[in-house]
């Protein structure tokens, strides 16, 4: 009970700017899933995030961008609180979510809505779409059923699905992929979050309306002052959407920078196959195909020694990559690489 009022309390504080603290920190979070062979025990680690650090500002979106297997869903569930850390700390308001409580964690999570991959695979198909907005609002403790009708009716306003009286008696199954994902908006949404986690939300949708999903988000996070982050392997759509980009690799984070530093120049090689690897829109370029790193990223479970991309690297230099880890280096203002190419001891 008193984490709980303490995770309030420091909430209260940050809001009215009275002390500076980010939305959202994670610190040095490493989270390993240990493997057990049947009848042999231990039997390693799977190493999904390791040595993660990154803030969130309130009214900010970022999104981690990286390819299937990098981490980044494990991040995620970390920050959910689904995931216990290894090692470091999840922060919200300053306060590490981890050691709040059972009612500390429920009110956190009343704090962060989460807006998944697969929209039909994400809504109970034996519930109404009234029912399935109600559902927070009961678990939460509201009560008053007009309460709970008129907050049903204003969220799904926000989300464009009207005249509400309309859908709401209808079940998933009779509505498109994209007003599915409009309801899973409108569920995140529906106990007034202060941040909301996205993961893969629009790449489940058609093209022609994943445009539609980005924009609607990207206006509740303004008009809400959210602190938005986006997870995706598509760096085609995060210039539409974050401010931010972190990109992941075999666990780790690469590079930083804002979204305008990182597609006009990638500074980790990683970076740099990612956005090769990117569907271009325009139509001259649809057959030109770019040049990306040959090989797969590598095991989790015993990853390489020194740098992980390095295997895979052009610009790979035997006796340093292959055998000591980079330190995190800042280029530019603002701009950070984990990559020996960037340390100024060197150039």
């Amino acid at each position: 009970m008193m984490a709980n009022k303490q995770l309030k309390e420091t909430a209260a504080v940050a809001k009215n700017g009275n002390e500076r603290v980010p939305l959202l920190s994670i610190r040095n979070l490493h989270v390993w899933f240990e493997l057990r062979r049947f009848g042999f025990g231990h039997a390693g680690y799977v190493r999904a995030v390791d040595g993660v650090s990154l803030d969130l500002k309130q009214g900010e979106a970022i999104a981690i961008v990286g390819e299937s297997g990098c981490g980044k869903s494990s991040l995620m569930k970390t920050i959910l609180g689904l995931h216990k850390p290894t090692k470091g700390e999840v922060l919200y308001n300053g306060q590490d979510i981890n050691e709040t409580g059972s009612k500390g964690m429920k009110w956190y999570r009343s704090q962060v809505g989460y807006v998944q991959q697969d929209p039909f695979g994400a809504l109970p198909p034996f519930m109404s779409l009234e029912r399935i907005l109600e559902e927070p609002l009961i678990v939460n403790g509201v009560t008053d059923k007009q309460e709970r009708r008129d907050r049903i009716y204003k969220v799904m306003e926000e989300v464009k699905l009207t005249p509400q009286a309309e859908f709401l008696p209808k079940f998933p199954h009779q509505i498109s992929g994209g007003q599915q994902q409009r309801i899973v908006i409108a569920r995140a949404m529906i106990l007034n979050p202060k941040m909301i986690i996205a993961d893969e939300p629009v790449s489940m949708l058609d093209a022609s309306v994943r445009v539609e999903i980005l924009k609607l988000l990207r206006g509740l996070q303004e008009s809400h002052e959210l602190g938005v982050m986006y997870i995706t392997h598509d760096l085609s759509t995060v210039r539409y959407f974050s401010e931010r980009i972190f990109v992941m690799y075999a666990g780790q984070l690469v590079e930083k920078a804002g979204v305008d530093d990182i597609l006009a120049r990638q500074l980790h090689p990683y970076s740099e196959a990612l956005l090769a690897a990117t569907s271009d829109p325009d139509a001259d370029n649809a057959l030109t195909f770019k040049e990306v790193p040959p090989g797969e990223p590598p095991s989790l479970v015993k990853p390489p020694t020194g740098c992980r991309f390095h295997p895979r690297c052009p610009h790979a230099m035997p006796g340093l990559c292959d055998v000591t880890m980079p330190p995190e280096f800042e280029p530019t203002p603002n701009h950070y690489s984990m990559c020996w190419l960037h340390d100024p001891d060197k150039n």
